[in-house]
């Protein structure tokens, strides 16, 4: 795809840390969502996916965007061996460019979370962990207390963990589990919590985007909380500006240019457009702001967030 003419030189040229994509290799290592029959996917048929994807594929998907540094996120990995993943992915460093850091798989309700947490530790380049927390299926049966959730005792017990090896938290959970996303923020004001691709604002009708905007304004209010600007591409449409314009748009108003960070997700987001295409997306999303908030959300940020 080739560069939108629209976008200035000058954006163009700010650098770029990638704070969310993932590398893989099929037949060495066991992803059950890859390897597996096929299972639920949000962005639908993900069958072009399926294959090895590496430091050097990122790079030609990547093509004439000033990427500089970009931090691994685990890519549901064997749920039987999460730090082999954080292994892998540091002996990839070694012999390649990237990635810089990584985020690490991090069930907080096992027996032994503990010895996963402190397996992890023990790479020089993981930074956090992320977790899916046991999440309502929809607004209309949010309830509160379920095992597995942000508000499980155990699961907080593991969450608590995290302090002790200085870890920050991706937090992937559909937004109306906002309120116990803001207690936690509230419990533990010293663990940075980064919000998952936008909060998942998959319902784009009036009512959906009223209710992510509010609960997105709510989450902001906590300032160990952040937000990744990623994964909003919706199933079966080209990712356009049209559509995804006013979901970066709206976050950058509600976390301002300070703690917000554009991402990739690829090779997964390849699967509704190239990167260029949702970079240049991005750009033009902000190109109303001053070059040096653009800044902040395409390097900055994620630069201090990350600490790479």
């Amino acid at each position: 795809m080739p560069q939108n003419p629209e976008i200035d030189r000058a954006q163009r040229e700010l650098p770029i840390i990638d704070v969310h994509q993932h590398f893989w290799r099929l037949q060495e290592n066991y992803y059950p969502w890859l390897s597996d029959k096929p299972v639920h996917f949000r962005y639908g048929d993900y069958a072009s996916i399926k294959h090895d994807y590496m430091p050097a594929d990122y790079r030609r998907d990547a093509g004439e965007n000033r990427v500089v540094k970009t931090v691994h996120e685990e890519a549901w990995f064997d749920p039987a061996d999460p730090v082999r993943e954080t292994r892998w992915v540091t002996e990839i460093a070694k012999t390649n460019d990237l990635p810089t850091a990584l985020v690490a798989n991090g069930p907080l309700d096992q027996e032994d979370t503990a010895e996963i947490l402190a397996g992890h530790a023990e790479s020089p380049l993981t930074r956090g962990i992320r977790n899916f927390p046991k999440a309502s299926p929809s607004l209309r049966e949010a309830k509160r207390g379920a095992s597995g959730s942000m508000d499980d005792p155990k699961w907080r017990q593991g969450y608590a963990m995290l302090a002790r090896h200085g870890f920050s938290a991706d937090i992937q959970s559909p937004w109306w589990d906002v309120d116990a996303l803001c207690e936690l923020a509230r419990d533990f004001p010293k663990t940075q919590i980064i919000v998952v691709h936008a909060g998942l604002p998959v319902d784009r009708s009036e009512e959906g985007l009223r209710g992510w905007r509010k609960a997105m304004e709510k989450a902001a209010g906590y300032p160990n909380v952040a937000v990744k600007l990623s994964g909003i591409g919706e199933a079966g449409k080209r990712w356009s500006l049209q559509s995804n314009g006013p979901i970066i748009r709206d976050l950058v108003r509600i976390f301002g240019s300070d703690r917000g960070m554009f991402a990739s997700n690829f090779p997964v987001d390849s699967i509704v457009g190239t990167f260029t295409e949702i970079y240049d997306g991005f750009r033009a999303a902000v190109a109303d702001l001053p070059l040096s908030e653009q800044k902040k959300l395409l390097h900055d940020n994620a630069s201090r967030i990350y600490r790479v």
